[in-house]
C-alpha cells in the first residue's frame, strides 16, 4: 500500500484555468478516482445513461449554487482528458453513489464505510495560544493513491489549502482568513427526501468564504440531500460544529476548550427530532470520539498538535479504531484510515500524513511555499 507523501497541486487564474493546470498536473490519479466511482455504479447495475441521468440531478443542484464551480470541473476535465460528468460525479460521489444504492434497494449492512474522527483544540487550552484542527479520514484504502493537497490562488477571495480526492474541489481544509473546516459522515432517515447541493460543493464554499460568519451560514442554511457533520473554526479563537439534516442544522459547541465528533449523532436536540441511521455501517463510532477526548484530556490542560496526533494514533480496540489499518470493510472493500490532517491556521499551514496507521511521517503544506517533511510525527 502506498505511504509516499500525497502530491501537491497549486494553481492560480480564472476558474476554467484553474481547473486546467489542476488535471493537467494529476491526471493519473484524477482518473484513479473515477475509476473507484464509476466502478461502483457499474457494479449497481447503472449502464450510460442511467449513470448520466444521476450525475446530472446534483449537476443542476450545483449550477443553481454557484456556475463558477462547474466551470472550475470543466477545466479539470480539459486538463485531465477525461468526461466533464467524470469530474462531476467525484464532487458529489457521497450523494452520486448512496443514491444508487437507495434506487436499487441495497441493505443498510452494504452501506460503504466513510468514517472519520476530527477534533478542534481552542486557544485556552493550546500550549501555542493558537487554535488547532485536526481529522483522521476514514475512507477506501484505495484513495491513498488518489488524494492531493490542493492551494487554489484566487483573485475574488482568500486563497484556499484543502486536502481532497483528485478531480474534487475541496474536502477538509482551511484558507487565509483564517477559517478551517472537516467533516464526518452521519445518517439519519431523513436522507435523499429532497434535493440539495452536494457536501463537497458546500466545504469549498466555506473556503471560499473572507469571514467566518459567512461560513456558517454556508453550513447550516444550504439544503442538502442526506445528513453530514460539519466542523468550522477560525484562526479568531472560536470552533462550533453542525450536525446537518439534509433541512436542518444542529449546532454544538465547545466543552472545555475541545470539540471531538465522530460520526454518530450527539445532539440531544437533533436525537429528539430523528433516528441516526448510520451505526449499522460505522458501530465503533461510539467509542472514538470517548478516546480522543479521553486522551486528549489525559495530555494535560495545555495541548499541542502532537497531542492530537497522539490521540489520532489511537489503536484501542483496532482494527476498528480511530487510527484504522487497512482491513476489509463489511461491505468487502478494503477501508483504512486515508490521512491524518493537522492544520494550524495561525500558521497557515497543514501537517498530512498517508495511512496513519502504517506510516508516521508527515509532510507539511502551506498557503504559501513548497511542501516539507516534517521532522517528526509527533512532539
Amino acid at each position: 500500500m502506498a505511504v509516499d507523501p500525497f502530491p501537491f497541486v497549486s494553481v492560480s487564474g480564472t476558474p476554467f484555468e484553474r481547473g486546467r493546470q489542476y488535471g493537467a498536473t494529476v491526471p493519473s490519479r484524477i482518473r484513479r478516482s473515477i475509476e473507484l466511482y464509476g466502478d461502483q455504479l457499474a457494479k449497481l447495475g447503472y449502464d450510460e445513461a442511467d449513470k448520466s441521468r444521476l450525475i446530472n440531478e446534483f449537476a443542476r443542484e450545483i449550477e443553481a449554487f454557484g456556475p463558477h464551480y462547474l466551470e472550475e470541473m470543466r477545466g479539470i476535465a480539459a486538463g485531465a482528458g477525461v468526461a466533464f460528468e467524470d469530474i462531476v460525479m467525484i464532487n458529489a460521489r457521497t450523494e452520486v453513489v448512496a443514491k444508487a444504492r437507495l434506487e436499487k434497494n441495497m441493505p443498510e449492512d452494504a452501506e460503504l464505510e466513510d468514517g472519520c474522527t476530527g477534533a478542534v483544540i481552542l486557544p485556552e487550552r493550546s500550549a501555542s495560544g493558537t487554535l488547532i484542527h485536526g481529522q483522521n479520514w476514514d475512507w477506501k484504502a484505495e484513495c491513498a493513491e488518489t488524494a492531493i493537497v490542493l492551494r487554489v490562488v484566487r483573485e475574488d477571495g482568500p486563497d484556499i489549502l484543502t486536502f481532497v480526492e483528485a478531480g474534487g474541489l475541496a474536502r477538509c481544509g482551511m484558507n487565509a482568513a483564517g477559517v478551517c473546516i472537516t467533516a464526518n459522515y452521519l445518517e439519519s432517515e431523513r436522507d435523499f427526501l429532497q434535493a440539495g447541493v452536494p457536501l463537497a460543493i458546500i466545504r469549498r464554499k466555506v473556503l471560499e468564504q473572507g469571514h467566518f460568519a459567512f461560513a456558517v451560514r454556508a453550513v447550516a442554511t444550504t439544503p442538502k440531500a442526506c445528513s453530514n457533520n460539519m466542523m468550522i473554526s477560525t484562526v479568531g479563537g472560536f470552533a462550533i460544529d453542525f450536525e446537518c439534516a439534509p433541512d436542518e442544522a444542529f449546532p454544538l459547541y465547545p466543552d472545555n476548550g475541545l470539540i471531538v465528533h465522530a460520526n454518530h449523532w450527539v445532539s440531544p436536540v437533533a436525537l429528539g427530532k430523528l433516528k441516526d441511521t448510520g451505526l449499522t455501517s460505522v458501530p465503533e463510532s461510539v467509542y472514538r470520539d470517548w478516546r480522543v477526548r479521553k486522551l486528549l484530556d489525559e495530555a494535560g490542560e495545555k495541548l499541542s498538535a502532537g497531542d492530537l496526533k497522539n490521540a489520532f494514533f489511537d489503536d484501542f480496540l483496532s482494527p476498528h479504531a480511530v487510527c484504522r489499518p487497512p482491513r476489509p470493510s463489511m461491505s468487502g472493500n478494503l477501508s483504512a484510515t486515508v490521512a491524518m490532517v493537522i492544520m494550524d491556521p495561525a500558521a497557515g499551514t497543514m501537517e498530512v500524513a498517508p495511512l496513519p496507521a502504517l506510516n508516521r511521517n508527515f509532510t507539511r503544506y502551506g498557503m504559501t511555499g513548497d511542501p516539507a517533511p516534517v521532522a517528526l510525527a509527533a512532539e
